[in-house]
């Protein structure tokens, strides 16, 4: 049963991996004059990684259930403990989760900096589209 737990845990890891290159690719495209060519793709994507992710914690957590032990960090920490090759794969898969992490928080602040960016342009435009109303179609102030 320990082998269905490291094969899963295996899977994670490499899931975890791939969604971490997809958030660098993400970043890279947030810095893009345009990134509306790219991102739905990368959203796509990125919901796909995240259910499967879902599905592979589902299944480790029965994995650990039916070795007895307790679900999610307790019990992989227990079962790291019992098995040098389990143990290894999990400080794996810590360390790139940790590294995808970093990456999201990263590129979320770059994207509220852009949505900041777009909120103060649009605040400019229509400031500039309110002053510009005091003309009359006759390019009269009006009023005058």
């Amino acid at each position: 049963m320990k082998d269905a737990l490291l094969a899963t845990v295996i899977d994670e890891h490499a899931t975890v991996e791939a969604f971490a290159s997809l958030l660098a690719y993400e970043e890279k495209a947030l810095t893009a004059a345009s990134p509306l060519e790219v991102l739905p793709s990368i959203i796509d994507k990125k919901t796909e990684l995240t259910e499967q992710l879902a599905s592979l914690e589902k299944s480790r957590d029965a994995q650990l259930r039916d070795l007895g032990l307790p679900p999610g960090w307790k019990g992989m920490e227990l079962a790291a403990a019992q098995d040098a090759r389990l143990a290894e794969h999990w400080k794996l898969l810590q360390a790139v989760v940790q590294r995808a992490r970093r990456a999201n928080t990263n590129n979320g602040l770059m994207i509220r900096v852009r949505m900041n960016y777009n909120q103060s342009a649009l605040a400019i435009l229509r400031g500039a589209a309110s002053k510009a109303s005091v003309y009359g179609p006759d390019g009269r102030m009006a009023g005058v």
